[in-house]
């Protein structure tokens, strides 16, 4: 039996005059798969994304007890730059329409 555990839509996406998703990240069987749209004129707004998202889950590992904000984003920073500069999967990219 097939069982996703997905994530629900923030809540003040329901009340905004506008909201569109831009990504949406999964790991299926072991391995990550993405679906995202390049929502920005400026690639440079993705790297604003991906910090933000590194400190939301910074303060998760800290309010959860697994170690403090700073200890966290060390790791997700150091692990970004393993990765950047030494991919382990550069994976594929499919278009759809």
């Amino acid at each position: 039996m097939n069982r996703l555990k997905e994530l629900s839509v923030p809540a003040g996406a329901h009340t905004a005059a506008e909201a569109e998703e831009v990504l949406r990240a999964w790991i299926v069987d072991g391995g990550l798969h993405v679906s995202l749209r390049r929502a920005f004129d400026d690639p440079a707004t993705w790297g604003i994304l991906l910090v933000d998202i590194a400190r939301h889950a910074a303060r998760i590992f800290a309010r959860e007890g697994v170690c403090s904000e700073a200890e966290a984003l060390d790791a997700v920073h150091s692990m970004f730059e393993a990765e950047w500069n030494r991919p382990t999967d550069l994976g594929t990219t499919h278009s759809q329409q």
